[in-house]
């Protein structure tokens, strides 16, 4: 846990992060509780490094070896 909170920040978790602080700042000059909860989804989607994707189930396939191909063989049906 400890390990998460305090590694891999890059540009696009930091920017996150400010947008979350940001929109609760506006929630809460605005008074808008439902904007106030988005803003606490943003920062926490950044602290903890989550996103849509938190459970790995749309990541890119990994690229398969072109020497295992087979040669696939047509034939003419007329």
């Amino acid at each position: 846990m400890k390990q998460t909170l305090l590694t891999n920040w890059n540009f696009i978790r930091i920017l996150r992060l400010l947008m979350g602080i940001a929109i609760i700042v506006q929630a809460v000059l605005a008074r808008d509780i439902m904007f106030g909860i988005a803003g606490a989804l943003f920062t926490v989607l950044a602290i903890f490094n989550m996103g849509c994707c938190g459970t790995g189930a749309c990541c890119t396939p990994v690229k398969k070896d072109p020497a295992n191909k087979k040669e696939i063989i047509y034939e003419e049906v007329v």
